[in-house]
């Protein structure tokens, strides 16, 4: 899990993705049979095959959601704008790293403009904060703060990667755990029949951008997404809203609200998990979209399936991942490939 840890805890938002693809660019190099990086930062692995083949792009995205300092106040406290959907619930009394421009990365908290519990009134404690409420402490004097900082540099909420034995919890599993399946599958892919590009996309989480931009230039005969879905297994929601569970497989998307997956590809995966015996679940995603979404839509339409993750807790830095649906995922992928002519 060391790679996973690697590209967990590393600070990446949308636009800012250069410290996650240099990770993968260093995992890459040698195993593939060309490794580029496009004008909007997609790094695109090549794995080449007979002229003429068929040619499938795999695409998971390497953005976190994070922010951009958008204003630094006489005092040096920083507010921040958002990139990225951010439910602000789960942003109270976090710390934060201010990756700044003068090269340092700063160490600080983000907490809601408010006053403290002791001394509001019962009206001011049930309001929920809303982003533009919240400003980050750096404990500098506002003098430094102004020295290192400037409006656009990129922030990011600090958490440690946990390895729990059967799940592994950290940040920015959104994407990361996907990321770190298509490097896997790279790794133990044999020389395939099927000419595949493995697409490490950039800005995904405000717009599905790179895999937009990098599929109209490889034009794929199909696509796949890879990306993590809702595993809603977890205490106050019902059994019937759950979109899919921790530990119980790979799931094959059937819809989310940027594509319907393409049914002749989805049957496809079904039957060669079934063949395989590889465990897997079925996903309807209300809302939520993924790169399949944006290759789907691509010049004249591209065949595409999303290939996703159960994940609990999503667009938090708990986010949480089974060691065995990370493994079935990474299988059938392989499986599918190498047949694939």
């Amino acid at each position: 899990m060391n790679l996973l840890k690697q590209l967990s805890e590393v600070a990446g938002v949308p636009g800012r993705e250069e410290r996650v693809r240099e990770i993968i660019r260093q995992e890459l190099t040698g195993l593939v049979d060309d490794l580029r990086e496009d004008a909007l930062g997609n790094l695109i692995a090549v794995k080449e095959a007979k002229k003429g083949a068929l040619r499938v792009m795999l695409s998971a995205h390497m953005d976190e959601i994070g922010f951009l300092v958008r204003f630094i106040d006489d005092k040096g406290f920083l507010r921040v704008h958002n990139v990225g959907g951010f439910d602000v619930r789960n942003l109270f009394a976090r710390q934060v790293t201010v990756h700044a421009s003068s090269g340092h990365d700063l160490l600080g908290v983000m907490n809601p403009a408010t006053k403290p519990v002791h001394i509001s009134t019962p009206e001011e404690r049930k309001k929920i904060p809303e982003m533009s409420d919240f400003a980050i402490d750096l404990g500098l004097p506002p003098e430094e703060v102004k020295k290192q900082v400037r409006i656009g540099d990129m922030v990011t909420l600090r958490q440690g990667f946990l390895d729990l034995g059967e799940v592994v919890t950290g940040k920015a599993l959104d994407d990361r755990a996907s990321c770190y399946v298509l490097i896997e599958t790279l790794k133990r892919l044999k020389k395939p029949t099927a000419e595949i590009y493995a697409v490490f996309s950039a800005q995904e989480e405000v717009g599905l951008r790179g895999a937009t931009t990098s599929a109209y230039g490889i034009t794929p005969d199909i696509g796949i997404g890879l990306d993590v879905t809702l595993a809603v297994d977890t205490p106050g929601s019902p059994t019937e809203q759950r979109i899919t569970e921790l530990g119980k497989g790979v799931a094959l998307k059937v819809m989310d609200s940027s594509m319907i997956s393409t049914r002749w590809l989805l049957d496809e995966f079904i039957a060669l998990a079934e063949k395989k015996q590889i465990p897997y679940q079925l996903e309807i995603l209300p809302l939520g979209g993924t790169d399949g979404g944006a290759i789907q839509r691509v010049r004249a339409g591209v065949p595409t399936i999303t290939v996703s993750i159960p994940t609990r807790y999503i667009h938090t830095v708990t986010e949480m991942v089974a060691k065995a649906d990370l493994e079935a995922t990474i299988t059938l992928l392989g499986h599918y490939l190498q047949q694939k002519r």
